[in-house]
């Protein structure tokens, strides 16, 4: 993808999610991106003036929006300096695994309970999509696809509370994401994963479901931990 298409890209799923785009908000989703992508590499030091001038969107929508990713955890403000991109943790991931683990079950159950069919429809849309750029090795459209599937599947639960909590965790979860999917085998994996998971939700199995999504992070957790 290109910078103006995944610009494009990260914009509309903001407005997916209902998000105001104001300049502020258009600079913490392309900043978050080209960090969850590893554009800027972990432990790259980033200058918010050049940034700011790069992208065009001004100091001070920049500035707040670097202020917000250093609460998230993803840059360490470094006083006259700049910003400095944190780095993976493995420490990280193994505290996250066991949370999405439990929490990805519940939703998974639910989901096969309540999904309509136009959210069935749409998740099956996605996995068509992630044919597409998996063959064509697209790893920063994979991610996005992988934020879509995700985010519909946790709408499916009809359970506001679990929505919001897996939202924060799948964010946190992206970057791990990204550093996997640059394996081949592994894009390849989660298209097979996802396509169980859609499956089982048309079958109206929870079980099925539940194992399904368990089997789909336990994936996670290993082609991660081959990395980091």
């Amino acid at each position: 993808m290109s910078s103006t298409d995944v610009q494009n890209a990260v914009t509309s799923t903001a407005h997916a999610r209902k998000r105001p785009q104001s300049l502020r908000d258009k600079a913490y989703e392309l900043i978050k991106w080209r960090i969850l992508t590893c554009a800027y590499r972990p432990g790259e030091l980033i200058n918010e003036a050049q940034v700011a001038q790069a992208t065009g969107l001004g100091r001070t929508p920049v500035h707040q929006a670097f202020d917000r990713l250093s609460v998230e955890g993803l840059v360490d403000i470094m006083p006259r300096k700049g910003m400095v991109v944190r780095h993976v943790s493995l420490g990280e991931m193994m505290q996250l695994v066991p949370v999405r683990t439990a929490n990805e079950a519940l939703c998974a159950r639910l989901a096969a309970e309540h999904a309509n069919n136009g959210e069935i429809d749409h998740l099956t849309k996605i996995l068509e999509e992630g044919e597409r750029a998996t063959a064509e090795r697209d790893t920063e459209q994979l991610l996005l696809l992988d934020r879509d599937f995700h985010a519909t599947l946790a709408a499916a639960s009809r359970n506001e509370v679990l929505q919001d909590l897996l939202g924060k965790l799948h964010e946190r979860c992206l970057r791990f994401w990204f550093l996997s999917l640059t394996a081949q085998t592994q894009r390849e994996a989660v298209q097979r994963e996802h396509a169980d998971i859609v499956a089982a939700l048309r079958a109206r199995d929870p079980d099925r479901a539940e194992t399904a999504v368990r089997a789909h992070v336990a994936s996670f957790h290993s082609s991660v931990s081959r990395l980091i």
